[in-house]
């Protein structure tokens, strides 16, 4: 008899401590609970994700837009502006955090 499905193996990725470990990990992923913030007029999410070996933030946002077409157009687009100023100062801020010689201070003068 011919097999017609290929068998898929993939590494499992051990646990992290600050894993949820239920249903939210996969076999090639694991999530952290959702950390909240509402009461501000509308309520994010930000979901600590690891997949294979680099671990990611998801952000999620339910914000009302406004009834009036206009005012909600320049919502989206102010939402959209600040998330690229969000990604444009915590990017790059990561890459230097993890690309610094942590011994580059020692040899530093105070001013």
């Amino acid at each position: 008899m011919a097999r017609t499905m290929a068998r898929l193996t993939r590494r499992e990725i051990p646990h992290a401590k600050w894993c949820a470990r239920d249903h939210r990990c996969g076999i090639t992923e694991h999530r952290s609970a959702d950390l909240t913030a509402d009461g501000i007029g509308g309520r994010a999410w930000l979901t600590r994700v690891r997949a294979a070996d680099v671990d990611y933030i998801e952000i999620r946002a339910r914000i009302p837009l406004h009834s009036n077409e206009k005012v909600a157009r320049w919502q989206l687009a102010t939402a959209l502006h600040l998330m690229r100023e969000l990604l444009a100062e915590v990017v790059p801020r990561i890459a230097r955090l993890q690309h610094r010689d942590p011994l580059q201070a020692i040899d530093r003068r105070a001013a």
